[in-house]
């Protein structure tokens, strides 16, 4: 399909690549008068109480905000994204380009603003690379692959810009961004939901970009689980972590994806042939993560209990995990009243390991059940000091230490102990535990998180993430002025002042989808 697209929304006159200028441009608003009391997702009365903001938030937003427009992309002359980080004090790796998952919390931020120009330029110029050529040493991956990155090139001696985008091809680890694809859908969705514009998710190239995403993920194969089967590297935690399988953040992120495209597709026939399709998907996909991916301590009791060995339908130990496997660490964590979704689930291992972003999804999506949607907020609550310490909030936990380290890293000297990935604190996260906390009608503990990013974060010039068990440290190898810690932030803020901006990240339970079981009720 021809993906040459119609003229992207300008921003202004030609420009320097990072510019401090845009307009204020969308050709499509549509204004709304919504009733907040109206809407399910923000009935809970507690939504709105115990939410007390700081005297004065303003100096800080203010220079959030200067520093997000001097992080903007222009490619002939229209804003396209925002790069990386703007610290330029070390080399630039790829810290220059625009990423897709990165882009998302700026995305919402200038959603929430009413900037919706800059937005609809990225959808576009991000689809229009889905079409390209993509060839990693001979290899052409799949037509359906999002880039995980792009920047602007110029010619030198030349007035002329090209894109160069990234598949994986140039990633430290060659892995393509499995992510990418369910981003771009959800970040079509939450454009939709805030302009209440249609028109572009309509277009044929939309329709096409996510049909292409779909058939990629949704293709039949040798698995016998509904969840994809993914390589390291694949997500956020793009380096050797041990994610390899069935990781729960692009478990989570697939099942946002496939709820997003169920209300962006239109109803022609082929719209049909993949709601079919995606409603069979999502009945299997969280029948399979709620009940062996949910971790609470009735089932951690469970699984210390299992016999090996099983065979026949009637097993108990589906997946024959040996009970000698569960770490040490994990009967301590575990409180009485909560739970989460642990990390990955596939053969003989269960990785107990928490991870944030999945589970914070997970409770956006409605993949967790309301019972455990509450579960997870109590264990954040419970295990305050690991989870979040004094910098929200930690990518995984724990660390992988010693030996484990060694084996499962490769040594990565990046990925030492509660450092970078590897139990390291991540600001960006920021805006994810807000639009759960608000969502379960638990406001207080964003309000709290955004208390204690409000003390250093500013003030340690934005770094990209924090080490050290609490995050006390700012991360040795971590950049400053880095573009989506300031967005999470600036989004986390203002769904604070505003919890209707919820709604464009957010979805109520679906009538489409059949109750599904549980095997635990700690609740």
């Amino acid at each position: 399909m021809d993906r040459s697209l119609k003229p992207l929304d300008r921003g202004g006159s030609v420009g320097p690549l990072f510019c401090t200028q845009i307009a204020e441009n969308s050709s499509n608003k549509v204004e709304h008068s919504d009733n907040n009391k109206a809407d399910p997702l923000l009935q809970n009365s507690a939504l709105f109480s115990q939410i007390s903001l700081p005297l004065d938030p303003q100096p800080m937003i203010s220079e959030a905000w200067e520093s997000m427009r001097h992080s903007l992309v222009y490619f002939r002359g229209v804003p396209v994204g925002t790069i990386a980080a703007l610290d330029s004090s070390d080399e630039k790796l790829n810290y220059d380009q625009v990423f897709v998952r990165d882009f998302v919390p700026s995305a919402l931020a200038f959603l929430m603003k009413k900037e919706h120009g800059i937005v609809k330029n990225f959808l576009k110029t991000t689809l229009r690379l889905q079409s390209s050529t993509k060839t990693v040493d001979r290899f052409h991956l799949s037509a359906g692959v999002m880039p995980a990155s792009f920047k602007v090139k110029r010619e030198p001696g030349k007035n002329s810009e090209s894109l160069d985008a990234d598949f994986g091809g140039s990633a430290i680890g060659r892995v393509a961004p499995v992510d990418s694809g369910f981003w771009w859908i959800i970040l079509l969705r939450a454009y939709t939901k805030s302009t209440g514009d249609v028109s572009l998710s309509e277009t044929a190239e939309c329709q096409e970009g996510m049909r292409l995403i779909l058939n990629l993920c949704l293709a039949e194969g040798f698995d016998t689980f509904p969840t994809l089967l993914c390589a390291d590297g694949c997500c956020m935690i793009d380096r050797r972590m041990g994610l390899y399988g069935y990781p729960i953040e692009i478990q989570a992120l697939f099942y946002m994806a496939l709820r997003c495209a169920m209300h962006l597709l239109k109803q022609d026939d082929e719209g049909k042939e993949f709601m079919e399709r995606i409603v069979s998907r999502l009945n299997a996909l969280s029948y399979h993560l709620r009940n062996y991916f949910w971790l609470d301590l009735k089932q951690l009791n469970d699984v210390y209990r299992y016999k090996t060995e099983e065979y026949s339908h009637t097993a108990v130990n589906k997946f024959n995990v040996i009970p000698d496997s569960l770490p040490d660490w994990i009967f301590d964590f575990m409180p009485h009243h909560g739970g989460y979704f642990i990390g990955n689930v596939s053969p003989a291992r269960m990785d107990f390991r928490w991870f944030c972003l999945g589970n914070c999804i997970a409770i956006l999506s409605c993949l967790a059940t309301p019972e455990q949607s509450i579960a997870i907020m109590d264990l954040i609550e419970s295990r305050w000091d690991a989870l979040i310490g004094e910098m929200p909030a930690k990518i995984c936990y724990p660390a992988l230490e010693n030996h484990e380290w060694r084996i499962i890293t490769g040594c990565d000297p990046k990925n030492t102990r509660w450092s970078y990935h590897n139990g390291g604190s991540w600001p960006v996260l920021l805006w994810l535990l807000t639009a759960a906390s608000i969502k379960t009608g638990r406001p207080h503990i964003a309000r709290r998180a955004l208390d204690i990013t409000e003390t250093r974060l500013l003030k340690d010039n934005w770094p990209e993430y924090y080490d050290g068990k609490h995050g006390r440290y700012i991360g040795k190898q971590a950049r400053k002025l880095q573009t989506w810690s300031i967005a999470g932030y600036l989004v986390a803020r203002e769904m604070l002042n505003d919890p209707s901006h919820l709604r464009m990240v957010a979805f109520e339970e679906d009538k489409l989808l059949r109750p599904q079981h549980r095997r635990s009720n700690t609740w």
